[in-house]
């Protein structure tokens, strides 16, 4: 038996060992698990301290902006002169100037034939003189007449008659001294000149036609001088006086100043809007017809501006980020106004003060702790 015992023991304990070291494996087994959470969940605690994106801030200051009315409108002439013959009936003898020129006044443009008036004012002349040598006799007649109406040795029916003779010659004379002045000056109209100083704008006569009184022949841009129109809604006409400066920007990037001239008295049933008359520099880049738009100053106030990074649009609303001390941002919502080149007036949303952020704001929430760059306050 003490043999038989003996075998037995080593069993029993072999049986009990192998429980024990099984206990062992289920608990380290489920120890583990638990050790690779906690340590996968050690970062992910810590991940809220960390910094999602590095951004720009600057104290939000007040400033002086433009208040400013934009329209649209286009380059016109101020005054363009049709050029015209005063006479009619003769050859264009010569052109002298052609689109583009510059002419002064009184320079000569169109040349009409002259042979016609020439040979005109000749016959004129030589009437003229006719009517003149009748008068020498009438009035020689008449004078002896005064002298025996003096004497009684005429009759006063004859004296009558002298004295009828030269008054009838008379009248010739200064007859015939018109019609010649009517001709010299038909002769002089032959040369068509510019009525002032300015640009040709448009030419319609050629050599060789006749020419027709009061036909245009020639356009002239009076003294170079040209004006923008514009079309201003009628609720701000009242803005509008003369004197207030106006930049001009073509659809080629030329960007002009001028000033209001006038404002139209009426307004326009059509599209309700009332013109505006701005005259304009002599500028190469600038031609009748062309398309512009007018931005009109019409005052400066103090306000709170953003640059147009900072502003987020949401849900129909526009926000900026605030860096608070903690350097995490709060989402503010603002009221937009106009804008300022790379700027955007906020009328309602901030305060003076604010550090409100630019670069990185479209990539934030509400919340988020951030890293500001050495750019801020830039």
């Amino acid at each position: 038996m003490r043999f038989g015992s003996g075998i037995l023991r080593p069993r029993w304990l072999v049986a009990l060992g192998a429980v024990l070291v099984a206990g062992g494996v289920i608990v380290a087994l489920n120890g583990r698990p638990a050790d690779r959470h906690a340590q996968r969940s050690a970062p992910a605690a810590g991940g809220s301290r960390e910094a999602v994106l590095t951004v720009t801030a600057a104290e939000l200051r007040p400033v002086e902006v433009e208040r400013t009315i934009t329209i649209n409108g286009s380059v016109f002439a101020w005054q363009e002169v049709i050029i015209a013959p005063e006479v009619g009936g003769y050859r264009v003898a010569e052109v002298k100037v052609d689109v583009g020129d510059r002419v002064k006044r009184g320079q000569t443009l169109v040349e009409l034939s002259t042979a016609l008036l020439d040979a005109e004012v000749a016959t004129k002349n030589a009437t003229l003189a006719q009517r003149e040598a009748q008068l020498v006799n009438d009035a020689a007649a008449l004078e002896r007449g005064e002298s025996l109406n003096g004497m009684h040795l005429i009759s006063q029916a004859d004296y009558d008659k002298l004295k009828s003779a030269a008054l009838v010659s008379r009248a010739g004379v200064e007859s015939a001294r018109a019609d010649l002045q009517s001709s010299a000056l038909r002769l002089k109209f032959t040369n068509v000149t510019a009525p002032d100083d300015g640009v040709i704008t448009a030419r319609t006569v050629t050599v060789g036609q006749i020419a027709q009184a009061g036909s245009e022949m020639l356009r002239l841009l009076r003294n170079g001088r040209i004006e923008w129109r514009g079309e201003a809604p009628e609720a701000r006409l009242s803005e509008l006086k003369p004197g207030m400066p106006v930049s001009i920007s073509t659809a080629d990037g030329a960007v002009v100043t001028g000033t209001i001239r006038a404002v139209a008295p009426t307004i326009q049933a059509g599209n309700r809007t009332g013109l505006v008359y701005v005259d304009l520099p002599p500028n190469e880049q600038l031609r009748p017809g062309m398309f512009a738009r007018g931005d009109i100053e019409i005052s400066r106030a103090m306000a709170f501006t953003v640059p147009l990074q900072s502003v987020v649009s949401a849900d129909g609303y526009s926000y900026v980020f605030v860096l608070k001390h903690d350097n995490r941002v709060e989402r503010r919502h603002v009221e937009t106004g106009g804008v300022h080149d790379s700027e955007i007036e906020v009328s309602s949303g901030l305060e003076a003060g604010d550090m409100v952020v630019g670069k990185g704001a479209g990539f934030l929430k509400d919340g988020d702790l951030v890293n500001v760059s050495s750019e801020a306050g830039s």
